[in-house]
């Protein structure tokens, strides 16, 4: 009974906020009386744990420290200044994917979150993709940087380096890389080996 109540609770804030940040946060008694204090136009949340569903399905978890949401007469928008992490689940809510940065940054009128300092996303594969800075795009699900990016695969056994950046999909797969720098290897798997990857690499 309490989870179909904390279940209800859920889709009840999605309907009414229409965005993707549903949060929860605890405040102490000094917290509350700083608001006073804070400026016009800026709510702080502290310890919060968010959602996003597609479909009646769970796809994502974002959980943060430190959330500031600004309201103002332009769009609003969600800063994460004290990093931020994220969990992503396919069909059967097992996490496929995950994403970390130092900081983050939601638009909500464009529905993606802007990451920068000591980006890393890494899949259940081994594949890791390191980036200085990473557009997370929630309406299509991928990852895209004009800035440069590093991702480093185990199958095939990979380091590539893209100068221009890359977009692919928030679980690594279907990578086109931008400007690929010199000096990054292929490492030609061994003939024998039987394991198979579905996902591509294109360099453009």
């Amino acid at each position: 009974m309490i989870n179909r109540r904390i279940h209800k609770k859920l889709i009840t804030a999605a309907v009414i906020t229409g965005c993707f940040f549903m949060f929860a946060c605890e405040n102490d008694v000094n917290e509350v009386r700083a608001l006073g204090k804070r400026k016009p136009g800026v709510d702080e949340g502290r310890k919060i744990e968010s959602y996003l569903s597609v479909g009646g399905h769970m796809r994502a978890k974002l959980i943060a420290p430190l959330m500031l949401s600004f309201q103002g007469d332009s769009a609003r928008k969600a800063e994460f200044p004290k990093s931020l992490h994220v969990d992503f689940y396919n069909d059967s809510l097992v996490i496929e994917s995950q994403l970390g940065a130092k900081y983050g940054r939601y638009l909500e009128g464009e529905n993606k979150v802007f990451l920068k300092d000591s980006v890393v996303a890494f899949n259940i594969k081994g594949d890791t993709l390191f980036a200085k800075e990473l557009y997370w795009d929630q309406s299509l699900g991928q990852f895209y940087t004009d800035k440069e990016v590093t991702i480093s695969q185990r199958t095939p056994r990979q380091k590539l380096i893209g100068l221009k950046g890359i977009r692919c999909n928030q679980d690594l797969s279907n990578i086109t890389l931008f400007d690929l720098k010199p000096g990054s290897f292929f490492i030609v798997p061994d003939s024998t080996s039987t394991a198979k990857d579905t996902s591509k690499t294109v360099i453009k």
